[in-house]
C-alpha cells in the first residue's frame, strides 16, 4: 500500500515521534511511505527510516492561510504519480488540507486526533475528519464524539505505541553519564520533565511544587528539559522562588531514551493530555511518574499501582507524590515496573502499526 501522511511540520514531538514510529512499522510491513510537511530537524531520521519526505510550504497554524492552497497543485501530482492508496493527516492545518486533497484526487483520507480541539465553529462547520478517525485514547475518542458529533462507527480508538528496543530499565553507566554532563550529583534525587515549555503543561505548577519537596528532600534537583513560549516565564517564575540552584532547563533533545535513565521520577503536570508520548517512554524505562489526572493521562496511569495521579494544578498534591516517590523507593520501583509492563501489553508499537493498517485497508479506496 503507499501512503501519504500529511503533517505541518516535523520538528521533535508528539506528532512527529507517532509518524516516525508508525511510519519505521510500515516500511518494515512492506508498504510505502510518503511524508509531506514543511520540514524540520527530524527530516533527516524521516529518510534514514525509508519514506520519502516532500517539502511543502505549509508551516501555518490556519488553516485558511493561503500557503495551504498554494500546496494542493503539488499533491495532486504526488498523489497521481506515486499511486498514492491512501491519505493520512495528523493536525488541523492538514485535516482540511487533506480533505480537499481527497475530495479532488478521489482517495480517501484519515486523521489521527492526537489531543483536544477547541469546539470553535469553523471547525464545526467544515469537519474535515476523513472517513475515519484515530483517536490516541479514550478521552480523545470521547471528545470526538461529544464536542464534535463525529459518528462512533468513524472513530478507532489505536492507542499510541512506542519502540520497547530502545528503552532500557537499567543503564548504571548511562546515569552516570548524563548527570556528568548536567553537573548533577549521583547522589542528588533528581526529578525530571520532558516538554514543550507552553502553559498547557503546568510546568508552572511542578515549579512552585519544588518548596516542599526541598523542606523533606533538600538535595532534590528538578532538570526542566524543553523549549517554547512559556521559557523565559518560567525561568522567571524559579529566580523569583530563589529556585535556581535547584532547578535547571535544558534544551530539547531528539533522543529522550539516551537521558531519562538520569531521572529518578518523571513528573508531566499537565492541564490537557492527549495521552503523553514523554510519559509512555519514562515508564519504558522504569521511572516512576507522577501524573495529573486528565485526558489520556489516565490511561497510562493506575493511580497507585502503575503511578500516582495528582488533581490538576495542585501543586500541594503533586509535591506529596514526588517526596512518596523519593522517600520510598521501592514503592516506586514496584509502580515502575507494573508501569512497563503495561507499556509492554497494550503500547507497543508493533501493535499500533498492526491496527492501523486494518484502518487503511478498510478505507483504502484502490
Amino acid at each position: 500500500m503507499n501512503i501519504l501522511f500529511l503533517t505541518t511540520h516535523l520538528n521533535t514531538g508528539g506528532i512527529t515521534s507517532y509518524v516516525l514510529t508508525l511510519g519505521e512499522g510500515l516500511v518494515k510491513s512492506g508498504h510505502k511511505v510518503w511524508v509531506a510537511s514543511s520540514g524540520g530537524d527530524r527530516v533527516p531520521r524521516v529518510e534514514e527510516l525509508g519514506m520519502r519526505h516532500v517539502t511543502l510550504n505549509i508551516r501555518t497554524k490556519s488553516e485558511a492561510h493561503p500557503k495551504v492552497w498554494l500546496s494542493l497543485g503539488a499533491l495532486r501530482n504526488l498523489v497521481r504519480e506515486e499511486k498514492i492508496d491512501l491519505i493520512h493527516s495528523q493536525t488541523r492545518v492538514t485535516q482540511v488540507l487533506g480533505a480537499v486533497l481527497s475530495r479532488l484526487s478521489s482517495v480517501a483520507m484519515v486523521t489521527t486526533c492526537h489531543g483536544f480541539f477547541r469546539p470553535r465553529w469553523f471547525r464545526k462547520a467544515f469537519p474535515c475528519w476523513g472517513r475515519g478517525v484515530i483517536a490516541v485514547s479514550r478521552p480523545v475518542a470521547r471528545h470526538l464524539s461529544e464536542d464534535f458529533g463525529v459518528p462512533q462507527n468513524r472513530i478507532h480508538l489505536i492507542l499510541n505505541g512506542i519502540d520497547l528496543k530502545r528503552f532500557v530499565t537499567d543503564a548504571p553507566g548511562e546515569r552516570r553519564s548524563v548527570r556528568e554532563q548536567w553537573g548533577i550529583s549521583a547522589a542528588a534525587p533528581l526529578i525530571g520533565i520532558i516538554a514543550r515549555l507552553s502553559s498547557v503543561k503546568g510546568i508552572d505548577i511542578l515549579i512552585k511544587a519544588m518548596p516542599a519537596v526541598l523542606k523533606e528532600v533538600p538535595e532534590a534537583r528538578l532538570i526542566i528539559v524543553g523549549q517554547g513560549p512559556e521559557e523565559s516565564a518560567l525561568k522567571k517564575l524559579a529566580q523569583d522562588m530563589s529556585l535556581t540552584r535547584q532547578v535547571h532547563f535544558k534544551n530539547t533533545i531528539n533522543q529522550t531514551h539516551e537521558i531519562l535513565c538520569a531521572f529518578d521520577v518523571f513528573v508531566m503536570p499537565s492541564l490537557m493530555e492527549g495521552l503523553g508520548l514523554s510519559v509512555m517512554e519514562a515508564q519504558a524505562c522504569g521511572i516512576p511518574v507522577v501524573a495529573s489526572r486528565v485526558g489520556g493521562l489516565v490511561d497510562l496511569i493506575i493511580d497507585g499501582t502503575s503511578g500516582f495521579l495528582v488533581p490538576v494544578q495542585d501543586e500541594k498534591a503533586l509535591g506529596g507524590r514526588i517526596v512518596e516517590c523519593l522517600a520510598n523507593p521501592r514503592k516506586a520501583q514496584a509502580m515502575a515496573r507494573q508501569a512497563r509492563l503495561n507499556i509492554e501489553n497494550y503500547f507497543s508499537a508493533s501493535i499500533m502499526v498492526e491496527k492501523t493498517v486494518r484502518i487503511y485497508e478498510q478505507y483504502s479506496c484502490r
